[in-house]
């Protein structure tokens, strides 16, 4: 027992802890950087969350083995919420015509826009957070984009930044920020709608290259209102992506299971599925109501945690269709129950996902194609119908289909028959059981597990005060330098200036000899005269 006792604390010495700066995003963001709390605690490190106090899911009154930090907003729980269930509205149930659209989408940015306005004075003319804050030492600040200014926070404290990111917003920070290489030859845009993969045609690489320009131009006009504050709080002209790409890490939350092939740098980590792990028992009644679907098993259903209801239409059409399967369906809903809601399906206002998904007897899941969701059905093998809503998910859930690991339906123009034809393609044919087990294959097959990766990382970053060494010499040059534009306008200057003195120096023999020729034509005229 002495020696026990004695190999323990040798071990605990041997820990040194760091202190870490947390500044969450919100729903399935928090729920996947939890993960990462969590393993930092376990490893001994001090973490203190801050969060604002109209954050709608950070539960920031509850007790925890890491510290809540809160700052006050002049902004309820329920408007911030409202901000953000309102980013939905323009890609779900009838989203009008283009005009109603974009002036939806306008006013949006005008509420997101008092959002991060709000945000920048609780954290930055709050002098006596930022002295608390100060005086803390933190060894690093872990973020997620969701939550505003997190880089100015890192620059405020000159402390190391690791960022992770999913999301559309990754689309900013990987390639404008980051730095990171991607051709349009075969890296396809992120795009709401994109439906393009790494095998692209000539025309889907003319609509890709289209996709990059619209989605670059509408990127660089976005900040026109976060810019200033940024130049306001570092007090020199500074942009958003200028200053989120001295990030130290970022964290992809994703892998190569996903991912199509493309280059990487070497600040770029790959975590997908870091907050996936063995399935738990099931509740007793749960686990009773799997155990009735016999030999047929369960089929999972869930929208994420923004979606808590559907339009009563669309509802019933969901729900007849899943009336229509053997399977017994457990699906994730707290709206109005439909009328058409049959015998096999039992709703829940939450139910533990990962924990369905991992039960012997999940056959397959319906989902939004969030990515915390989707790497749950990878890690445990489970194929899936695809209902994609909004942001990231449509590109999300184009990958598993390429994978051949889903079916991807439109959940504002389906019919039943459509989600029925679906779930029973999905169902009985063997191919995508095979696709998801193989990309399970993959995900599981690797030197370490995601959530040790991320905390590695995190510790290494703490271990060398940064990882400058990292970052690409590509963030200090200008676009014109980075495309080395400037040194092909120099090489075709001096392919012009030696073409032009080489025709200078042609014309000029050329006339000496002409002229000379025609002298001595002259004077053998002259000369016979």
């Amino acid at each position: 027992m002495i020696c026990g006792t004695i190999f323990v604390l040798v071990l605990l010495c041997g820990v040194e802890a760091g202190r870490v700066l947390v500044l969450p995003g919100e729903y399935s963001h928090w729920h996947n950087m939890r993960s990462i709390v969590d393993a930092l605690v376990e490893k001994n490190h001090s973490v203190t969350v801050l969060v604002s106090s109209s954050s709608p899911t950070v539960q920031y009154t509850r007790k925890e083995r890491f510290k809540y930090k809160v700052f006050e907003v002049n902004m309820k729980k329920e408007e911030a919420n409202a901000i953000l269930q309102e980013a939905i509205h323009p890609w779900m149930n009838d989203p009008g015509t283009t005009y109603e659209r974009v002036l939806k989408i306008w006013r949006l940015m005008s509420k997101f826009k008092w959002h991060f306005e709000e945000f920048y004075k609780g954290l930055f003319h709050n002098k006596d957070l930022l002295h608390t804050l100060q005086e803390s030492h933190f060894d690093v600040l872990l973020s997620d984009p969701m939550m505003p200014f997190p880089d100015l926070m890192a620059e405020t404290l000159k402390i190391p930044h690791v960022l992770s990111v999913r999301a559309t917003f990754a689309y900013v920070l990987e390639r404008f920020c980051g730095q990171l290489p991607t051709p349009p030859s075969y890296v396809p845009a992120v795009a709401t709608q994109s439906h393009l993969t790494d095998h692209m045609s000539f025309t889907e690489r003319v609509e890709n290259m289209l996709y990059y320009i619209v989605c670059s131009t509408v990127l660089l006009l976005m900040p026109w209102f976060i810019d200033p504050i940024y130049t306001e709080i570092l007090g020199k002209p500074t942009t958003m992506c200028e200053t989120m790409g001295k990030a130290d890490i970022l964290f992809i939350r994703t892998y190569w299971d996903f991912e199509y092939p493309r280059p990487l740098l070497p600040n770029f980590k790959f975590v997908g599925g870091l907050h996936c792990k063995p399935a738990k028992p099931l509740s007793k009644e749960l686990e009773t109501f799997v155990q009735s679907s016999g030999d047929h098993g369960v089929v999972v259903f869930s929208l994420g945690s923004m979606i808590n209801n559907l339009t009563m239409e669309r509802a019933n059409t969901i729900a007849s269709a899943l009336g229509q399967i053997p399977q017994k369906v457990v699906w994730r809903y707290s709206g109005k129950t439909p009328e058409t809601l049959a015998p096999n399906t039992k709703l829940y206002d939450w139910i533990p996902q990962n924990d369905l998904l991992g039960h012997p007897k999940a056959k397959a899941f319906i989902t939004h194609g969030g990515t915390n969701g989707l790497y749950e059905a990878i890690y445990h093998g489970v194929p899936m119908v695809g209902l994609p809503l909004f942001g990231d998910q449509p590109d999300n859930m184009m990958h598993m289909k390429t994978k051949g690991a889903a079916v991807v339906l439109d959940i504002n123009t389906m019919e039943s028959k459509d989600l029925v034809d679906a779930l029973k393609t999905v169902l009985n044919n063997p191919s995508y059981k095979e696709s998801i087990m193989r990309l399970s294959r993959i995900h599981h097959d690797q030197p370490m597990k995601p959530l040790d990766q991320a905390v590695f990382w995190i510790e290494f970053v703490m271990r060398n005060k940064g990882a400058k060494h990292l970052r690409v010499q590509a963030h200090d040059l200008s676009w014109y330098q980075y495309h080395c534009l400037d040194v092909l306008a120099f090489l075709l200057s001096i392919v012009a200036l030696i073409t032009f003195l080489f025709i200078k120096t042609c014309s000029f023999f050329f006339r000496k000899c002409f002229r000379k020729t025609r002298s001595d034509g002259k004077a053998q005229k002259n000369k016979k005269e």
